[in-house]
Protein backbone atom coordinates (compact mmCIF):
# COMPACT_ATOMS: atom_id res chain seq x y z
CA UNK A 1 0.00 0.00 0.00
CA UNK A 2 1.47 3.35 -1.06
CA UNK A 3 1.77 6.32 1.25
CA UNK A 4 -1.00 8.17 -0.64
CA UNK A 5 -3.41 5.25 -0.22
CA UNK A 6 -2.55 5.06 3.47
CA UNK A 7 -3.42 8.75 3.87
CA UNK A 8 -6.80 8.15 2.22
CA UNK A 9 -7.71 5.41 4.71
CA UNK A 10 -6.51 7.25 7.83
CA UNK A 11 -9.93 8.82 8.61
CA UNK A 12 -11.41 5.31 8.73
CA UNK A 13 -9.22 4.54 11.75
CA UNK A 14 -10.94 7.23 13.83
CA UNK A 15 -14.41 6.07 12.79
CA UNK A 16 -13.57 2.44 13.57
CA UNK A 17 -12.14 3.46 16.95
CA UNK A 18 -15.27 5.42 17.83
CA UNK A 19 -17.56 2.52 16.89
CA UNK A 20 -15.41 0.09 18.87
CA UNK A 21 -15.58 2.28 21.99
CA UNK A 22 -19.33 2.63 21.51
CA UNK A 23 -19.82 -1.15 21.27
CA UNK A 24 -17.64 -1.68 24.36
CA UNK A 25 -19.58 0.96 26.32
CA UNK A 26 -22.87 -0.76 25.45
CA UNK A 27 -21.47 -4.24 26.17
CA UNK A 28 -20.15 -3.39 29.66
CA UNK A 29 -23.22 -1.19 30.29
CA UNK A 30 -21.31 1.93 31.34
CA UNK A 31 -24.58 3.72 30.62
CA UNK A 32 -28.10 2.32 30.92
CA UNK A 33 -28.78 0.46 27.61
CA UNK A 34 -32.11 2.27 27.35
CA UNK A 35 -30.24 5.59 27.23
CA UNK A 36 -27.38 4.42 25.00
CA UNK A 37 -28.52 2.05 22.26
CA UNK A 38 -25.97 0.11 20.25
CA UNK A 39 -24.54 1.50 16.99
CA UNK A 40 -26.49 -1.18 15.12
CA UNK A 41 -29.82 0.00 16.55
CA UNK A 42 -28.92 3.63 15.95
CA UNK A 43 -27.88 3.22 12.32
CA UNK A 44 -30.88 0.97 11.62
CA UNK A 45 -33.13 3.74 12.99
CA UNK A 46 -31.24 6.27 10.86
CA UNK A 47 -31.64 4.17 7.70
CA UNK A 48 -35.34 3.51 8.31
CA UNK A 49 -35.97 7.16 9.22
CA UNK A 50 -34.20 8.53 6.16
CA UNK A 51 -35.93 6.29 3.62
CA UNK A 52 -39.19 5.22 5.26
CA UNK A 53 -39.89 7.57 8.15
CA UNK A 54 -39.91 11.30 8.88
CA UNK A 55 -36.16 11.77 9.32
CA UNK A 56 -35.55 12.18 5.57
CA UNK A 57 -38.08 15.02 5.35
CA UNK A 58 -36.69 16.66 8.48
CA UNK A 59 -33.18 16.38 7.03
CA UNK A 60 -34.23 18.15 3.82
CA UNK A 61 -36.00 20.93 5.76
CA UNK A 62 -32.84 21.62 7.76
CA UNK A 63 -30.78 21.60 4.54
CA UNK A 64 -33.19 24.11 3.02
CA UNK A 65 -33.09 26.49 6.00
CA UNK A 66 -29.32 26.29 6.39
CA UNK A 67 -28.72 26.83 2.67
CA UNK A 68 -31.02 29.86 2.54
CA UNK A 69 -29.43 31.35 5.66
CA UNK A 70 -25.91 30.87 4.25
CA UNK A 71 -26.82 32.34 0.85
CA UNK A 72 -28.40 35.41 2.47
CA UNK A 73 -25.40 35.82 4.78
CA UNK A 74 -22.92 35.50 1.90
CA UNK A 75 -24.84 37.94 -0.34
CA UNK A 76 -24.72 40.59 2.39
CA UNK A 77 -21.42 39.86 4.12
CA UNK A 78 -19.04 39.38 1.17
CA UNK A 79 -19.64 42.82 -0.44
CA UNK A 80 -19.72 44.45 3.01
CA UNK A 81 -16.48 42.72 4.00
CA UNK A 82 -14.75 43.88 0.82
CA UNK A 83 -15.94 47.45 1.44
CA UNK A 84 -14.80 47.44 5.07
CA UNK A 85 -11.52 45.70 4.30
CA UNK A 86 -10.60 48.19 1.58
CA UNK A 87 -10.60 50.99 4.18
CA UNK A 88 -8.88 50.11 7.45
CA UNK A 89 -10.19 53.28 9.11
CA UNK A 90 -13.75 52.35 8.19
CA UNK A 91 -13.27 48.82 9.52
CA UNK A 92 -11.78 50.03 12.78
CA UNK A 93 -14.75 52.34 13.28
CA UNK A 94 -17.19 49.39 13.27
CA UNK A 95 -14.85 46.69 14.58
CA UNK A 96 -16.30 46.80 18.10
CA UNK A 97 -19.87 46.35 16.82
CA UNK A 98 -18.88 43.36 14.65
CA UNK A 99 -16.85 41.69 17.39
CA UNK A 100 -19.54 42.37 20.01
CA UNK A 101 -22.33 40.68 18.08
CA UNK A 102 -19.97 37.95 16.80
CA UNK A 103 -19.18 37.10 20.42
CA UNK A 104 -22.83 37.18 21.51
CA UNK A 105 -24.43 33.69 21.63
CA UNK A 106 -26.94 33.44 18.80
CA UNK A 107 -29.50 31.86 21.13
CA UNK A 108 -29.56 35.12 23.09
CA UNK A 109 -30.84 36.83 19.93
CA UNK A 110 -33.87 34.55 19.55
CA UNK A 111 -36.28 36.83 21.48
CA UNK A 112 -35.31 39.84 19.33
CA UNK A 113 -35.85 37.97 16.07
CA UNK A 114 -39.11 36.49 17.37
CA UNK A 115 -40.37 40.03 18.01
CA UNK A 116 -39.29 41.11 14.52
CA UNK A 117 -40.36 38.09 12.46
CA UNK A 118 -42.73 36.05 14.65
CA UNK A 119 -42.77 32.28 15.02
CA UNK A 120 -41.90 30.62 11.73
CA UNK A 121 -39.17 29.90 9.21
CA UNK A 122 -38.35 33.59 8.79
CA UNK A 123 -37.03 33.76 12.35
CA UNK A 124 -34.94 30.58 12.06
CA UNK A 125 -33.41 31.63 8.74
CA UNK A 126 -32.83 35.27 9.66
CA UNK A 127 -31.12 34.59 12.99
CA UNK A 128 -28.92 31.94 11.34
CA UNK A 129 -28.08 34.35 8.50
CA UNK A 130 -27.24 37.05 11.05
CA UNK A 131 -24.82 34.80 12.92
CA UNK A 132 -23.19 33.48 9.75
CA UNK A 133 -22.88 36.96 8.21
CA UNK A 134 -20.84 38.26 11.15
CA UNK A 135 -18.34 35.42 10.75
CA UNK A 136 -18.13 35.86 6.98
CA UNK A 137 -17.76 39.65 7.03
CA UNK A 138 -14.93 39.42 9.58
CA UNK A 139 -12.99 36.90 7.47
CA UNK A 140 -13.56 38.72 4.17
CA UNK A 141 -12.45 42.06 5.64
CA UNK A 142 -9.42 40.39 7.20
CA UNK A 143 -8.52 38.81 3.85
CA UNK A 144 -8.79 42.13 1.99
CA UNK A 145 -6.75 44.01 4.59
CA UNK A 146 -4.02 41.38 4.45
CA UNK A 147 -3.72 41.22 0.67
CA UNK A 148 -0.06 40.95 -0.31
CA UNK A 149 1.38 44.44 -0.58
CA UNK A 150 3.70 43.54 -3.47
CA UNK A 151 0.76 42.64 -5.72
CA UNK A 152 -1.14 45.76 -4.72
CA UNK A 153 1.93 47.90 -5.40
CA UNK A 154 2.54 46.21 -8.75
CA UNK A 155 -1.04 46.87 -9.84
CA UNK A 156 -0.82 50.53 -8.83
CA UNK A 157 2.55 50.97 -10.59
CA UNK A 158 1.00 49.59 -13.78
CA UNK A 159 -1.67 52.28 -13.57
CA UNK A 160 -4.64 50.22 -12.37
CA UNK A 161 -7.51 52.28 -11.01
CA UNK A 162 -8.75 51.89 -7.43
CA UNK A 163 -11.74 49.87 -8.68
CA UNK A 164 -9.48 47.55 -10.72
CA UNK A 165 -7.16 47.07 -7.74
CA UNK A 166 -10.17 46.22 -5.58
CA UNK A 167 -11.79 43.76 -8.00
CA UNK A 168 -8.74 42.21 -9.70
CA UNK A 169 -6.26 42.10 -6.81
CA UNK A 170 -7.89 42.57 -3.40
CA UNK A 171 -10.91 40.40 -4.21
CA UNK A 172 -8.80 37.50 -5.51
CA UNK A 173 -6.32 37.82 -2.64
CA UNK A 174 -9.16 37.65 -0.13
CA UNK A 175 -10.76 34.50 -1.61
CA UNK A 176 -8.89 31.97 0.59
CA UNK A 177 -9.95 33.82 3.73
CA UNK A 178 -13.45 34.27 2.29
CA UNK A 179 -13.83 30.49 1.98
CA UNK A 180 -12.64 30.10 5.57
CA UNK A 181 -15.45 32.48 6.53
CA UNK A 182 -17.97 30.56 4.40
CA UNK A 183 -17.03 27.22 5.97
CA UNK A 184 -17.28 28.65 9.47
CA UNK A 185 -20.45 30.53 8.53
CA UNK A 186 -22.33 27.52 7.18
CA UNK A 187 -21.34 25.47 10.25
CA UNK A 188 -22.63 28.21 12.56
CA UNK A 189 -25.80 28.60 10.49
CA UNK A 190 -26.49 24.86 10.83
CA UNK A 191 -25.99 24.99 14.60
CA UNK A 192 -28.35 27.97 14.95
CA UNK A 193 -30.99 26.40 12.67
CA UNK A 194 -30.96 23.10 14.59
CA UNK A 195 -31.24 24.89 17.96
CA UNK A 196 -34.02 27.10 16.60
CA UNK A 197 -35.88 24.03 15.32
CA UNK A 198 -35.75 22.63 18.85
CA UNK A 199 -37.19 25.65 20.62
CA UNK A 200 -39.00 27.97 18.18
CA UNK A 201 -42.33 26.34 17.39
CA UNK A 202 -41.11 23.88 14.76
CA UNK A 203 -43.03 20.95 13.36
CA UNK A 204 -40.12 19.63 11.27
CA UNK A 205 -36.34 19.75 10.97
CA UNK A 206 -33.54 17.79 12.62
CA UNK A 207 -33.69 19.90 15.77
CA UNK A 208 -37.39 19.14 16.12
CA UNK A 209 -36.71 15.44 15.49
CA UNK A 210 -34.02 15.34 18.22
CA UNK A 211 -36.27 17.12 20.72
CA UNK A 212 -39.38 15.06 19.94
CA UNK A 213 -37.47 11.77 20.11
CA UNK A 214 -36.01 12.75 23.48
CA UNK A 215 -39.46 13.62 24.78
CA UNK A 216 -40.85 10.27 23.59
CA UNK A 217 -37.78 8.44 24.96
CA UNK A 218 -37.10 7.03 21.47
CA UNK A 219 -33.34 6.98 21.98
CA UNK A 220 -32.30 5.26 18.71
CA UNK A 221 -34.29 7.87 16.77
CA UNK A 222 -32.73 10.67 18.81
CA UNK A 223 -29.18 9.48 18.15
CA UNK A 224 -30.07 8.92 14.49
CA UNK A 225 -31.16 12.56 14.17
CA UNK A 226 -28.00 13.73 15.95
CA UNK A 227 -25.80 11.74 13.57
CA UNK A 228 -27.78 13.04 10.59
CA UNK A 229 -27.09 16.61 11.76
CA UNK A 230 -23.39 15.80 12.18
CA UNK A 231 -23.23 14.24 8.71
CA UNK A 232 -24.95 17.31 7.26
CA UNK A 233 -22.44 19.66 8.89
CA UNK A 234 -19.54 17.56 7.63
CA UNK A 235 -21.06 17.50 4.14
CA UNK A 236 -21.45 21.29 4.01
CA UNK A 237 -17.87 21.80 5.16
CA UNK A 238 -16.54 19.26 2.64
CA UNK A 239 -18.53 20.91 -0.18
CA UNK A 240 -17.01 24.35 0.47
CA UNK A 241 -13.56 22.78 0.85
CA UNK A 242 -13.85 21.05 -2.55
CA UNK A 243 -15.07 24.25 -4.22
CA UNK A 244 -12.19 26.16 -2.64
CA UNK A 245 -9.62 23.66 -3.89
CA UNK A 246 -11.15 23.80 -7.36
CA UNK A 247 -11.35 27.57 -7.76
CA UNK A 248 -8.69 28.88 -5.32
CA UNK A 249 -5.96 26.37 -6.19
CA UNK A 250 -3.42 29.20 -6.38
CA UNK A 251 -3.80 30.05 -2.68
CA UNK A 252 -0.44 30.66 -0.99
CA UNK A 253 1.48 30.77 -4.28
Amino acid sequence: MTRVNAQVYLPVVGVAGLLLLWYVAVWVQIVDPVLLPSPTETFRAMWDGMFQGKLGFDFLRTVERTTLATLIAAAIAIPLGILLGSSEKLYRSVEFVIDFFRSTPASAMFPLFLVLFGVGDATKISVAAFGAALVIVFNVAYGVMNARKTRLLAAKVMGASRIRVLTDVMLLESLPQTFVGLRNGVSLALVIVVVAEMFIGSTDGLGHRVFESQQLFAMPDMYAAIFAAGALGYGFNLLFLLVERRFVHWSGK
